[in-house]
C-alpha cells in the first residue's frame, strides 16, 4: 500500500514537474510565438528526459541534487545548448550577483571578464584595480579559481567564484599567450569603483584617456572636448584601450560629436533570422564644428562593445586613423529577463554591426596602423608611437 503511494506520488510530481517544464518554454518563447521556428518539442523528447530523470535516481549511489536543482540545471543545459557565451539561466544567487555587478561598485579583483572560444578570457583589467596591480593583463585565460578547475562553467557562474569579500585574497590560474607555462596569481579583492576618464597633453598632443562607458562619460567626455578647444589643441589623440565598453547610447553620444548629424554610427540586426535593423545615427553636435583638428584612436584587444562602436564608426566614416591592436569583438546585445523565483534569463538578442555593415562580434575592428603594445617596458611605447601617427602625417 505505502509502495502504491509513493508511486502515485511520485507520478504526481512528475505530471506537475512537466506542466513546470512546459511553463518555462512558454514563457521564454511567448513575446515571440508568432516567429518560432520550430514546433514544440513532442512528447517523446520528453519521454527520453524522464527515462534519464527516473535512471540516474535509482543508479546514482551519492548525494543526489534537489529537484529544484535538477530543474535548474536542465534549463541551464536548454540555454547552453544554443553555444552563445553570452547567453545563460541565473538561478537566484548568480542572478542576485550580477545585479550587484552592473549596479556600479562592487568587490572584486578590478577585470573585465568575458568567454572567448570557449574559455575564461580577460578582456581589461580596470585602470587601477587589484587586478591591474598585480598584473593582470588583456588576453589572460583564466583555468582555476582557487584551484578550482573552472573550465566548463558559464561566464557568470566563473565571475562569481571570482568575486568574495573585501580584503580577502582569491588565486587566478592563468594562462599567457606568449608565455609556456601557466601561472598563479594571487590578488587582493576590494571596493571597485569602475573609473571614467582623464586627460593629458604630451608634445602638443591632446589626449583623453577613456576607461569605460558609463552613466557619467557623456559629460565628462564633453568636458574633456571643450577643454581641447579651449586649449587651442589641434590634435586629439582618443584612447580606448582596455575600454570594456558600457552603454550603447553614450557610445552614440560620443561619436556624434565627430559626425554630422544623421550619419550612421551603428547597425543594430535582431529578429529570429537577423531581418530586422534599427540604425543609429548621429545627433550632429557642433562642438567642434568651428574647430580645425585631426584625431587617431587607439585601441587594443582590451577595446569591447561600445569602444569598438565609435572605433568602427569612426573609421568607417574617415573621420579619424584607427591605431594599435585589433579590438576583442564584442558586438552582440544581451537582454536580462527577470523570471518567477528570483532567477533570470540573460539571452543575446542581437548583433552589431559597424557602417559600412562589417561584424564586429568575435572579429573586432581591426586598425589602420598596427601597433604593438610591450608590457615589459616602463613607459607606454605603445602611446608614444600612436602620437607620432600625428607627426608622419
Amino acid at each position: 500500500m505505502d509502495n502504491n503511494n509513493s508511486q502515485k506520488n511520485k507520478f504526481s510530481f512528475h505530471n506537475v514537474l512537466l506542466a513546470v517544464v512546459f511553463f518555462i518554454i512558454g514563457y521564454f518563447s511567448y513575446n515571440h510565438i508568432q516567429s518560432i521556428k520550430h514546433e514544440r518539442p513532442s512528447q517523446e523528447n520528453f519521454d527520453l528526459f524522464w527515462e534519464v530523470w527516473s535512471t540516474i535516481e535509482k543508479k546514482y549511489p551519492f548525494e543526489e541534487p534537489t529537484d529544484q536543482e535538477k530543474i535548474y540545471g536542465a534549463i541551464e543545459g536548454l540555454v547552453n545548448s544554443y553555444h552563445d557565451d553570452y547567453s545563460a539561466f541565473l538561478p537566484p544567487v548568480t542572478s542576485q550577483f550580477f545585479d550587484e555587478t552592473i549596479s556600479g561598485e562592487f568587490g572584486g579583483i578590478g577585470a573585465e571578464i568575458g568567454i572567448r572560444n570557449g574559455y575564461l578570457t580577460v578582456i581589461s583589467p580596470l585602470k587601477d584595480s587589484p587586478a591591474e596591480l598585480s598584473g593582470l593583463e588583456s588576453g589572460d585565460i583564466i583555468t582555476h579559481v582557487d584551484g578550482l578547475d573552472i573550465t566548463g562553467k558559464t561566464l557568470d557562474e566563473a565571475i562569481s567564484y571570482i568575486r568574495g569579500e573585501i580584503n580577502t585574497e582569491v588565486t587566478l590560474t592563468i594562462v599567457r599567450f606568449d608565455e609556456a607555462e601557466a601561472q598563479d596569481i594571487d590578488i587582493t579583492r576590494d571596493v571597485v569603483t569602475i573609473p571614467v576618464l582623464d586627460t593629458e597633453v604630451i608634445d602638443g598632443v591632446f589626449i583623453i584617456h577613456s576607461y569605460n562607458f558609463n552613466e557619467t562619460v557623456d559629460n565628462r567626455f564633453k568636458d574633456a572636448l571643450t577643454e581641447f578647444k579651449e586649449g587651442g589643441y589641434s590634435k586629439l589623440l582618443i584612447d580606448l584601450r582596455n575600454n570594456p565598453g558600457g552603454f550603447l547610447s553614450s557610445s552614440v553620444t560620443l561619436a556624434s560629436y565627430f559626425l554630422p548629424q544623421g550619419t550612421v554610427v551603428l547597425r543594430e540586426q535582431f529578429g529570429i533570422d537577423l531581418e530586422e535593423e534599427t540604425i543609429y545615427r548621429s545627433f550632429g553636435y557642433d562642438l567642434l564644428n568651428d574647430h580645425e583638428y585631426e584625431t587617431v584612436v587607439l585601441i587594443n584587444q582590451g577595446s569591447a562593445s561600445a569602444s569598438e562602436i565609435v572605433a568602427g564608426a569612426l573609421r568607417d566614416n574617415n573621420v579619424a586613423t584607427i591605431v594599435g591592436e585589433t579590438s576583442y569583438g564584442k558586438g552582440s546585445v544581451q537582454e536580462l529577463i527577470n523570471l518567477p523565483n528570483k532567477t533570470s534569463l540573460k539571452v543575446t538578442v542581437a548583433r552589431w554591426l559597424t557602417p559600412n555593415k562589417e561584424h564586429i562580434s568575435e572579429i573586432g575592428i581591426e586598425p589602420d596602423v598596427y601597433i604593438e603594445s610591450n608590457q615589459s617596458f616602463d613607459t607606454d611605447i605603445q602611446l608614444q608611437e600612436a602620437i607620432t601617427m600625428f607627426k608622419e602625417k
